[in-house]
């Protein structure tokens, strides 16, 4: 039992390479889209030290803002510009009463704010939006729909049309983010709160525009992020369950760093498609749910800052 648990997998992966393809595939735009979840994560908690707990459920609302203004007659693109408007009220709002309020406390009292932010913005949404699953707006948005074929080591790869574009999309996002917080004088002065609050205040820069700003780019994120999952399958609140997969990609490249998201999403989400595919009717399926943080574990006993993240070296 053993042997065909650490063996066969492998030797399907050699007898049909096409498949072994297919899954690398889906794999990799699970993983730019993990990736896109934990960018959210990361620009709160280099600005703010917080992790933010309802970076997930601000998935499932701002895709739920856009289907319902949709739904209400609003054209997609418009509803797409008034979604970005209600995300940065959003933004503002969480900066004035929830961290404003809460400066210099203990960061476990920022995360419980965020952990009972998320039930807020979940009674919200279903308040406005009801709590029945939703159509993402695909096709009005300009989406592709349908399958490409290729012919991939003599065998048929199929390739969804919205996975391609998913793909291009998260990873312009992420680009043109990590250029614009490495390049202008918001980045810097977002590093240079990340650094020090009291070094960033000391030179000018205002904390509670720095967490405004970068409230509304993790929401930003948040909604391209919900388009895209959304597109691939529902609107609904159980999104926010995919969205925590970012957890296990923090864990492995670190809460500060940008191109730790980018790797650790990879890793998650090629990780865990060859781990469902192989080795997931081995040990009875369901193994996708469970196996990133099976990984994030073993990852934390070698190395629990992450791949990009600093030591840290406490003096006594």
């Amino acid at each position: 039992m053993l042997y065909n648990i650490l063996i066969d997998p492998f030797v399907q992966m050699g007898a049909a390479p096409d498949l072994f393809v297919q899954t690398i595939w889906e794999g990799l735009v699970a993983g730019v889209l993990y990736a896109l979840i934990a960018l959210g994560f990361v620009l709160i908690f280099k600005a703010s030290g917080v992790f933010n707990f309802a970076q997930g459920i601000m998935v499932v609302f701002a895709a739920l803002t856009l289907v319902g203004l949709h739904e209400k007659g609003v054209p997609a693109w418009a509803a797409l510009i008034l979604t970005l408007g209600v995300m940065a009220i959003l933004a503002i709002a969480v900066e004035r009463v929830v961290l404003r309020p809460l400066v210099n406390q203990p960061d476990i009292i920022l995360f419980m704010a965020t952990f009972g932010l998320t039930f807020i913005i979940i009674g919200l949404g279903e308040f406005i939006f009801g709590g029945e699953p939703k159509q993402m707006i695909a096709e009005e948005l300009g989406l592709p729909q349908g399958t490409m074929r290729f012919d991939i080591l003599g065998g048929k790869v199929l390739i969804q049309k919205i996975d391609v574009a998913a793909a291009v999309i998260a990873s312009l996002m992420i680009a043109a983010l990590a250029l614009f917080f490495q390049y202008t004088r918001i980045g810097r002065a977002l590093r240079a709160v990340a650094d020090s609050h009291k070094a960033a205040l000391s030179v000018g820069i205002s904390l509670n525009q720095i967490w405004a700003i970068v409230w509304f780019a993790a929401g930003i994120v948040a909604l391209i992020t919900g388009i895209m999952w959304g597109a691939r399958s529902d609107v609904s609140f159980a999104l926010q369950v995919i969205a925590l997969k970012a957890l296990p990609v923090l864990i492995l490249g670190g809460f500060t760093s940008i191109p730790g998201a980018i790797v650790g999403g990879l890793i998650i989400g090629i990780g865990e498609k060859l781990a469902e595919f192989y080795w997931g009717p081995l040990v009875g399926g369901g193994i996708e749910n469970w196996v990133a943080y099976v990984i994030a574990l073993l990852f934390l006993m070698v190395r629990p800052q992450g791949l990009f993240g600093d030591k840290i070296i406490e003096r006594i």
